[in-house]
């Protein structure tokens, strides 16, 4: 996982681009692959457990809202601090760089404790909300219990990871995430089925191996000669960074916790009009087509060093030049999605159950779900895009827009008519409207871009952390 520990990474603003994103997506595209997978793997596992198998599946979907949730509160650290990182040694302000390490251990621990300490206070109350029933509150409990009482380990070691990835090292970071997953594909039937733990086996392996993986990044952030390191005292908190940071990751938060009331309201939906089976359904088709979300996180991830690097040296004709070259590339992993989901949806939908009635329901709810899902690489790199160069209100928008604005309302009326199905009909509906925005906000920055020379300055991040 070495590499070089003191190179600042000024090739983002020299080399290729389409070396630099193959550098840099590559690293990320598997780690993120690997962290879907890993996903994919507890609900393989947790689905076959003999006798409880649909249930168990069903009560991890209810708790998708909460991990939803959870992971808004670390983005709204992480992704603020990443993108900061990047844009600062573009402009080579290395001071203010090292600032946002400091307050990213100290803003992860603070909110880490407070999330894991509130909503383990009332953790069955907000899972009935979420909409576990009597036959899969049990399970959703001793997964979520697990899950919270290490959240801090948790926030603590992507937020880290995050970092390793923004200061030049994504091979450490993808090889980071791949231990994670490697472990938890070991320990996962261990825990499950060898020792008898059940649902509650899978989210301690899932604890444990984020707990190594933490150890590792410290180890990485303390070593001395690194560009990026620890200084004392550990648990420092600049208030005018944290401001910046948090500004900045307002965005992906904003999108988290949309997610959360989107998955929260669709697990209402589907259980007002299906049942069990139906929320369990639903979280099938979401592990699967979170597997291609997640290769375009990847390639988001290559993206946002390159972009905030060379936004910050002023280079504007290459940061759109690794936006087109990215957006060409999840554009074809969505199409992929989509031909899976129209082709062969029972077969990728049977890798979790063998319960018919919940295969019917899953593959019959990929295919309506994904029917859109084509051309939704482009909406993502156009949300992530603007997030990397600090245009906070259009991230915002953009991530709102999908969620809040167009499935929300869908979701509630489509049902009234077309029962289960206006559910899953939600979904490509909302996709297309998202994507004809996030075209018209992009060609609006292009024209923008294409009236600056190379090192002109534009006002659109706005002021700076100085050292």
């Amino acid at each position: 996982m070495a590499e070089a520990a003191h190179s600042a990474p000024t090739e983002l603003g020299t080399r290729k681009i389409s070396t630099l994103l193959r550098q840099y997506a590559v690293p990320g595209i598997i780690a993120q692959t690997a962290a879907s997978l890993y996903n994919m793997v507890d609900s393989i596992y947790i689905g076959h457990i003999p006798g409880v198998g649909s249930a168990a599946i069903s009560g991890l979907a209810v708790t998708f809202p909460l991990m939803n949730l959870s992971i808004a509160m670390g983005t709204l650290v992480g992704v603020g601090a990443m993108t900061l990182i990047s844009v600062l040694l573009g402009q080579r302000n290395y001071g203010a760089a090292q600032k946002v390490l400091a307050n990213v251990l100290t803003l992860n621990v603070i909110i880490g404790v407070v999330f894991s300490g509130v909503t383990l206070a009332f953790l069955d109350p907000i899972l009935r909300f979420f909409g576990a029933s009597d036959v899969t509150l049990p399970f959703a409990r001793d997964y979520m219990f697990i899950i919270l009482a290490g959240n801090v380990f948790t926030h603590l070691y992507h937020g880290f990871n995050g970092l390793i990835r923004s200061s030049g090292h994504p091979k450490t970071a993808m090889g980071l995430t791949l231990f994670t997953v490697i472990t938890n594909a070991i320990l996962d039937p261990i825990f499950i089925f060898a020792l008898g733990l059940g649902i509650r086996g899978a989210a301690i392996a899932t604890i444990l191996c984020q707990l190594v993986a933490l150890v590792y990044t410290w180890r990485f952030f303390s070593d001395k000669r690194r560009l990026l390191h620890f200084t004392r005292p550990l648990f420092q908190l600049d208030w005018r960074v944290a401001k910046q940071s948090l500004a900045i990751g307002v965005g992906p938060f904003l999108m988290n916790v949309a997610a959360c009331l989107v998955a929260l309201f669709i697990n209402q939906q589907l259980g007002k009009y299906g049942g069990d089976l139906a929320i369990g359904a639903y979280g099938i088709v979401n592990r699967l087509s979170m597997l291609f979300v997640m290769i375009c996180m990847g390639f988001n991830q290559g993206l946002q060093p390159i972009a905030g690097y060379n936004y910050g040296a002023r280079q504007y004709s290459r940061v759109k030049e690794v936006f087109l070259l990215t957006a060409k590339w999840e554009v074809l992993v969505t199409t992929l999605c989509f031909l899976m989901a129209e082709l062969i949806p029972r077969t990728a939908v049977s890798l979790f159950t063998n319960d018919p009635q919940l295969v019917d329901l899953a593959a019959r709810g990929l295919r309506i779900m994904n029917s859109g899902f084509a051309l939704v690489g482009f909406g993502m790199v156009t949300g992530n895009f603007f997030q990397c160069l600090g245009m906070v209100r259009k991230s915002i928008f953009l991530s709102l827009s999908r969620q809040l604005l167009f499935l929300l309302p869908l979701i509630y009326t489509l049902p009234l008519w077309l029962q289960e199905t206006g559910v899953w009909i939600s979904f490509p509906i909302s996709d297309i409207l998202n994507i004809i925005i996030s075209a018209i906000l992009i060609l609006r920055l292009f024209r923008k871009f294409d009236r600056l020379k190379d090192g002109e300055t534009a006002d659109i991040l706005g002021s700076t952390i100085q050292s």
